[in-house]
């Protein structure tokens, strides 16, 4: 007994330590961007008063040099620039909020990223799905914000969006869904069945869920319901905490048809009226095609059935051409909402 009260004692110490630990390394992150932005801010206005340019190439060594020599390593020029850049791109109110949220490595990831909107998003998501700096990283580099749905929207909805998730923490479902979806990782060959498609999905079902976004969690697969005797199958069930409802993901090798709408609003119906529990919203369909026939999406009104639909590659491809395209996606959907307003 007593060496079970030592265990469970020692145990509970062990946790203070750590959560005493995990507290002050938070503070000291916290005061040292703090300082950063302040530094930045004194020696652009005060010292260098935005001349930039020839007086800065040669003020900036020197105080480099001056910190060095007083304070030891850590300020160098790069991270002098890095300061000047943090309190250039962030008023000290919204600098403040985002010390309290992210560490320094983090914020100097997303801070020399020239659009606003852009910016906001990966910090509000870095901070929601709690990345490191090496995951916000790889999310930058796969062009998330270009991936996911919202980068296709009006600014103003941009902006209510990110505002809604920084009050609230709530996610809209133009957050959450992207397209396309890599599933490189797969290991696919270039010929495949659906079935492989999805027991390859489901042997490397973390990494799937990696893509999908980290509030996703998996309920079933082939998931039977039945309609009028007649069996149907559901090919993937997942929930997202978040957007607080069900997510069918339905696997086609081939292009968008038609007939994919009919199906997929068959699968929410059942869902709605025999698998909704009390405070959930309406499920939503994710139909993930090889390829998409833009006009037939655009046409059947999928957003109003609570449908998306995405292509998924099993291959990267060439990211500036992929970007390319994505701002070129972005800036056709651009003029036809301003088209439609």
């Amino acid at each position: 007994m007593d060496e079970i009260l030592r265990s469970a004692l020692l145990n509970d110490l062990r946790q203070m330590i750590d959560v005493s630990r995990h507290t002050v390394a938070e503070a000291v992150s916290s005061e040292m961007s703090a300082l950063y932005w302040d530094m930045g801010n004194r020696i652009n206005h005060e010292i260098l008063k935005n001349e930039r340019a020839e007086y800065g190439q040669k003020v900036l060594p020197k105080i480099s040099e001056q910190l060095t020599l007083e304070y030891g390593s850590g300020w160098s020029v790069p991270q002098l620039r890095h300061c000047i850049r943090f309190a250039t791109v962030y008023p000290r109110e919204i600098a403040s909020t985002l010390w309290k949220q992210l560490n320094w490595s983090q914020i100097k990831e997303i801070m020399y990223i020239d659009e606003p909107l852009k910016r906001d998003f990966y910090a509000e998501m870095a901070k929601i799905e709690r990345w490191g700096v090496r995951t916000l990283r790889e999310r930058m580099n796969s062009l998330l914000f270009e991936r996911t749905a919202i980068s296709k929207k009006p600014e103003d909805t941009i902006a209510n969006d990110l505002e809604l998730l920084r009050g609230e923490g709530k996610l809209t479902p133009d957050m959450v869904f992207r397209d396309p979806y890599f599933l490189d990782y797969l290991g696919l060959h270039d010929t495949y069945s659906e079935k492989d498609l999805e027991s390859a999905i489901l042997v490397e079902l973390q990494r799937f869920i990696t893509e999908l976004g980290t509030d996703f969690a998996f309920l079933a697969r082939q998931k039977r319901i039945t309609v009028d005797n007649r069996d149907y199958h559901i090919d993937l069930l997942f929930v997202h905490r978040r957007l607080r409802c069900l997510v069918v993901i339905e696997l086609k090798l081939g292009e968008f048809e038609a007939a994919f709408k009919g199906q997929m609003e068959l699968y929410l119906r059942w869902l709605a009226k025999h698998e909704m529990v009390e405070g959930e919203n309406p499920p939503i369909g994710l139909i993930l095609c090889s390829g998409k026939n833009s006009e037939h999406i655009e046409l059947m009104g999928l957003d109003d059935a609570n449908i998306r639909v995405a292509e998924y590659l099993t291959k990267l491809p060439d990211m500036k051409l992929l970007e390319s395209k994505l701002r070129q996606s972005i800036k056709i959907a651009n003029a036809r909402l301003t088209k439609d307003i």
